[in-house]
C-alpha cells in the first residue's frame, strides 16, 4: 500500500460554507510542505446542509481528497476517528474545518518535529480570537481541573489541532474504545511529544458544533475515560458523612438522658435533603462509569461509513465500512428500453 508523505484529516458537520476556503488553504498548505505526495481526508458527520455534495465535487476536481460519508452523525471524536482509521499518511495532520487553526502552521510543525524529534507535536492556544469570556473561562477551567483528577497528564489549553507519525498514530489506533477524547488519548500512548505555541484565529463562517451540552459531554468522557477520581471522592465522602452521623447520633443521645428536648426539625430535614442529594450525585457517577462499561460490552464498530469519495488506502479496522451501492444486473435488464 502505497503511503503519502502527509495525511490531513479534518472532520466537517454542517460547513458548506467553509469547505470551498478550507480546501484552497489546506490543499496550499499541503502543496508547500510535501509537494503533491499527500492526501486530504474530509469526513462528513451526517451533515444536514449540503456539505456531503461540497465534498464529492472537491473528490472529482482534486485526486489529492478523499470525502468520506458517515451513515449518521457519530459526533466529532468519532468522526475524527473515522478520518484517522482510513487515512494512510506517514506523517498526520488533525485540524478542524472551522479554520480558527491555520493550516499554515503545517511546515512549521513539520520543522519542529524533524528537530526534535517528535513522534507528536500538538499546538498550544496562546489567544483565543472571536470567543466570549465565559467560552474561554470554561475552557480554561476545565484543562486546569482535568489535569488536577486525571492519571494522565494532558497538556493545558490544547484541541486536537496536531501532527503525528505513523506509530504514534497505530498506537492511538490500538485503543478500541467507545467514548473517546482523542487529545487525552494521544497523551496516553506517549512518545516524545512536544508543544507548538500558537494564536488561534476567529471561526470562518457558520456557528460552533459545540454548544454547551456537547462540552459538558466531552468533559465527562474526559474525566471518566481517564481517572476514577470521582468514584474515589464519592468513597470519601461516604467516610465524612458516616462521621457526621456518628456525632450526630451522639448529640441525639445526649440530649435524650439529659432530659432534655431535641429540637431542630428544620435543620433535621435539611440534614435529609442534603444527604439525599449527595447520595443521588454519588449513584450518578456510578451510573455513568456503568453505563461506559455497558456500551464498551456490546462491542459495536465506532463508525459506519455510507459511502466514500475518492480513493482511500487505509482499512476500516475500528468501524464498518458498506459496499457502494450497486443496481443487480437483472433489474438493470428489466429497465433497459426495448429494442
Amino acid at each position: 500500500m502505497h503511503r503519502p508523505a502527509l495525511s490531513v484529516v479534518i472532520p466537517c458537520y454542517n460547513e458548506e460554507a467553509t469547505l470551498p476556503l478550507l480546501h484552497a488553504r489546506v490543499s496550499a498548505a499541503a502543496f508547500a510542505a510535501v509537494g503533491a505526495d499527500h492526501e486530504i481526508v474530509l469526513v462528513n458527520d451526517g451533515s444536514r446542509d449540503d456539505s456531503w455534495a461540497v465534498m464529492q465535487a472537491l473528490a472529482t476536481a482534486d485526486c489529492h481528497v478523499v470525502a468520506i460519508n458517515l451513515s449518521r452523525n457519530h459526533g466529532h471524536q468519532l468522526a475524527l476517528t473515522a478520518g484517522l482509521d482510513l487515512c494512510s499518511g506517514q506523517q498526520i495532520l488533525i485540524i478542524d474545518a472551522d479554520l480558527q487553526d491555520p493550516p499554515e502552521l503545517l511546515t512549521e510543525m513539520r520543522a519542529v518535529m524533524a528537530r526534535d524529534g517528535a513522534d507528536v507535536v500538538y499546538a498550544v492556544r496562546r489567544q483565543r480570537a472571536g470567543e466570549t469570556w465565559f467560552k474561554k473561562a470554561t475552557a480554561a477551567a476545565f484543562y486546569r481541573v482535568l489535569d488536577r483528577v486525571t492519571d494522565t497528564p494532558i497538556p493545558l489549553d490544547t484541541g486536537d489541532f496536531r501532527l503525528m507519525t505513523r506509530r504514534a498514530l497505530d498506537a492511538l489506533l490500538a485503543l478500541p474504545e467507545q467514548a473517546r477524547f482523542i487529545r487525552g488519548m494521544v497523551a496516553w500512548v506517549g512518545f516524545r511529544q512536544v508543544p507548538f505555541p500558537y494564536d488561534r484565529a476567529e471561526r470562518h463562517a457558520g456557528e460552533t458544533n459545540y454548544p454547551l451540552a456537547k462540552m459538558i459531554r466531552l468533559a465527562l468522557d474526559a474525566v471518566t475515560g481517564f481517572s476514577t477520581a470521582p468514584l474515589r471522592w464519592a468513597s470519601h465522602l461516604s467516610v465524612i458523612l458516616a462521621g457526621c452521623s456518628l456525632l450526630l447520633l451522639f448529640y441525639i443521645a445526649f440530649g435524650y438522658f439529659s432530659g432534655g428536648r431535641v429540637q431542630g426539625w428544620t435543620s433535621t430535614m435539611l440534614v435529609v435533603v442534603v444527604l439525599s442529594a449527595i447520595q443521588m450525585f454519588v449513584l450518578g457517577m456510578i451510573g455513568e462509569y456503568l453505563g461506559r462499561l455497558y456500551i464498551e460490552a456490546k462491542r459495536r464498530p465506532l463508525y459506519l461509513v455510507a459511502d466514500i469519495a475518492g480513493v482511500a488506502h487505509g482499512r476500516a479496522t475500528l468501524g464498518f465500512q458498506a459496499e457502494a451501492t450497486r443496481i443487480p444486473d437483472a433489474q438493470v435488464a428489466s429497465e433497459a428500453p426495448a429494442g
